[in-house]
């Protein structure tokens, strides 16, 4: 097996600063936990932005400032930059940072599809901001949009026109085959890296069997031509992650994903997470990859290309 890549997302735009004290909100928390999680073994760092006083998701490029280049100066792991930012987020808002600071890797979601995130609201017993219980209440009719239009949108600015390679995130089966489709369109290069996400109400369960048959879609329509990885969001995150890495696969963990080490009980910091989940795998015999051996797996363009 090849050298596992381990991503961790640091923040993303879902929990809310109300579920757990150890969220990172500002830029020096966001930045703390990324290089933290990048000494603990982490390659690539998933990130999202938030307003630091509110703690809600954020697309203002200076708040992105308030902590890439901090980032950059504390570690060489390689920053991925969201493109879906938050579900509602206008495409043209989750752009606006990436633009500016052309990282070396973007996530991207291969469709539309329904984004709940209600059912939180019943875990947590006080609001710390008035917008949280709203943002979730209201997730019942949200759809985050990611188009074919919106899809090779992102392909043109970020890859043609920038230099970044992506993280195509596939919430759903059909979401490899709009990604088969971008490949027949020469729209995207290999090697590509598919991240198999879990655990969102409106996409798939974190059951194994259904990772068996992604694993086994994705042989048949990429071939030799990419990697895996996985992230199951909430209390599946490390079963699904030692599976991947079992199968040879990579894994992401952070607190974007889950806010818990074990049940019950909060993860203080990112790096917890990628201590864990790194102890798991390399015992199942894998060899954790620094983040130029991800950026030579992954054929990205390097550090001295960013704009931070």
């Amino acid at each position: 097996m090849s050298r596992i890549i381990i991503s961790c997302a640091i923040t993303g735009s879902i929990h809310t600063p109300s579920m757990s004290p150890y969220l990172p909100v500002t830029a020096d928390e966001i930045a703390s936990g990324a290089i933290g999680a990048a000494k603990a073994g982490a390659a690539i760092l998933h990130l999202h932005a938030r307003h630091p006083e509110t703690g809600h998701p954020s697309s203002d490029p200076a708040h992105w400032a308030g902590f890439l280049p901090a980032i950059s100066a504390g570690c060489d792991a390689v920053v991925n930059m969201t493109t879906g930012g938050s579900a509602i987020m206008t495409l043209d808002q989750r752009l606006a940072a990436p633009k500016a600071m052309r990282p070396e890797m973007c996530s991207l979601n291969m469709g539309s599809i329904n984004f709940a995130l209600y059912p939180m609201i019943a875990k947590v017993k006080a609001w710390k901001h008035d917008w949280e219980r709203p943002f979730l209440e209201n997730s019942d009719d949200v759809v985050f949009k990611n188009t074919p239009r919106d899809i090779a949108h992102v392909l043109h600015e970020m890859g043609d026109q920038r230099g970044a390679r992506f993280e195509f995130e596939c919430y759903d089966i059909g979401h490899l085959t709009m990604l088969r489709h971008f490949v027949d369109r020469g729209a995207v290069k290999p090697p590509y890296f598919i991240q198999f996400v879990f655990g969102v109400l409106g996409g798939m369960a974190a059951e194994p069997d259904t990772l068996a048959h992604l694993k086994r879609t994705a042989d048949r329509l990429f071939g030799q031509d990419y990697h895996f990885s996985v992230l199951a969001a909430g209390r599946a995150q490390m079963p699904m992650a030692a599976m991947a890495a079992g199968m040879g696969g990579h894994v992401r963990v952070g607190l974007e994903d889950s806010l818990y080490i074990d049940k019950g009980l909060l993860a203080q910091s990112n790096a917890e997470q990628v201590e864990r989940i790194r102890g798991i795998v390399e015992r199942l015999g894998r060899q954790v990859a620094t983040p130029d051996e991800a950026r030579a797996m992954l054929g990205l363009k390097g550090r001295a290309e960013v704009g931070f």
